[in-house]
């Protein structure tokens, strides 16, 4: 088979189990059901991913990579810090109000049962975009003499914490409730109650 044979069949596998994420939970996803969806035998499955867990894995790493080029493209082109925030949180949510699955994924609704390692990649992932909005609140203060009442840190984990809620009410939601439900509002809330003084006057 060749390389691009390979990814092809890769990226369908990912893909038959976000369609799976759906409607089932992750426990009652299993390698032969995933065979079945994808139309492979479960040793052709096992050529590719030699577990469920390293297919969960994989589309953890998907969904990071996929994310995070666009996010790195918001902070290198916006110059408003409130724009960066903005639209990063956004593209979040928007990307996991398409994406059910994922979500369902993400917030670790499916990982009953399901190794370790997969709970702290998940952390990681959370990790980091805590990590890049740290920085961009740090980056405001050098070049705007951006001035908070509370911590970059704090910021932040007040930000994730209301999308990571937006998620976990989605999924509880049967993905019902989408994400950006009030977003809109919540956001200008968010913007006039946690960032002010200087804050408010610069975003």
């Amino acid at each position: 088979m060749t390389k691009s044979k390979k990814f092809s069949r890769k990226n369908d596998i990912l893909e038959s189990i976000a369609r799976m994420l759906e409607t089932l939970p992750g426990g009652r996803i299993t390698t032969a059901s995933i065979a079945r969806e994808v139309g492979v035998s479960e040793a052709a499955l096992y050529r590719h991913f030699p577990s469920k867990a390293k297919m969960f894995e994989g589309l953890i790493l998907f969904i990071e990579e996929t994310l995070f080029v666009r996010i790195n493209r918001i902070i290198a082109e916006e110059k408003s810090t409130e724009i960066k925030c903005q639209n990063i949180l956004t593209l979040i949510l928007t990307f996991f109000d398409r994406n059910p699955g994922m979500t369902r994924l993400l917030t670790g609704d499916v990982l009953a049962g399901e190794t370790q390692r997969l709970r702290e990649r998940i952390s990681q992932f959370y990790n980091r975009l805590d990590s890049t909005l740290k920085q961009v609140f740090r980056e405001a203060q050098i070049r705007e003499n951006l001035e908070t009442s509370i911590s970059p840190a704090c910021l932040s984990s007040l930000l994730l914490g209301t999308v990571e809620g937006r998620l976990i009410q989605f999924v509880r939601s049967e993905f019902k409730a989408s994400p950006l439900q009030y977003w809109d509002a919540q956001w200008i809330f968010l913007r006039e109650n946690m960032m002010q003084s200087k804050v408010s006057e610069l975003l």
